[in-house]
């Protein structure tokens, strides 16, 4: 009885672990698509072209692929030495 409970107890816990993450992901979804707005916004007002133009659309996604690119590869180096002062 005890080892069901403690199984449940662990179940439970994982469970909340993954409904804190979908809901953190959720959250950044839509903290992406109001930095996305803000960006294209910026955008077109530093680089005065008529709107959706295929210009403004590359200069777009260039910035934020090196974005996330560089924030990608910090990541991976903070989160790689945090791993290692672990063990």
């Amino acid at each position: 009885m005890e080892k069901i409970k403690k199984e449940s107890d662990e179940v439970r816990h994982e469970l909340q672990e993954k409904m804190v993450g979908y809901i953190a992901g959720a959250l950044g979804l839509v903290a992406g698509l109001a930095w996305n707005e803000a960006i294209k916004a910026f955008i077109e007002n530093l680089f005065p072209l008529a709107k959706d133009t295929l210009a403004a659309k590359f200069i777009y996604a260039v910035i934020i692929t090196l974005v996330v690119g560089l924030t990608t590869v910090y990541l991976i180096k903070f989160l790689g030495k945090k791993e290692e002062n672990k063990q």
